[in-house]
């Protein structure tokens, strides 16, 4: 294992409880069991703070403590766009990433390519709760 990958887990700030929100999903890998809730105060189309919880592998905590980081005070339309490319990162496609999500470039990648579908369950469970 990567130990990077033990390192973007270990930010664990926003594995919290938001009594507040406005938005709330859950959501489950079948494959391997992951479990992954995600609540998050949004207002006027932005994000101003996210919280998670999580029963899941490294990989998925890995994924969901770099979004909780990124994914604040940005607009739901950045975030779908951010969604929509991470489904892509895994691919032989040539992808473009705003300098604000290029982090994700890093555990995104191939030689993690079969953790793919624990790396997508937090950005799968964020356009759940956002509808899109």
């Amino acid at each position: 294992m990567d130990l990077r990958i033990l390192e973007i887990a270990s930010h664990t700030e926003n594995n919290k409880v938001l009594e507040n929100y406005t938005h709330k999903s859950k959501h489950k890998n079948p494959l391997c069991g992951d479990e992954m809730e995600i609540s998050l105060v949004v207002k006027d189309e932005v994000v101003k703070d996210m919280a998670y919880q999580c029963k899941s592998c490294v990989y998925c905590q890995a994924s969901v403590s770099l979004l909780s980081r990124k994914i604040k005070e940005k607009k739901i339309e950045e975030i779908k766009g951010f969604i929509e490319i991470g489904e892509q990162l895994f691919d032989d496609v040539k992808v473009t990433l705003e300098k604000h999500w290029k982090d994700f470039m890093e555990i995104f990648d191939k030689k993690n390519l079969s953790r793919k579908e624990c790396l997508l369950l937090p950005l799968r469970t964020i356009a759940k709760a956002l509808k899109i």
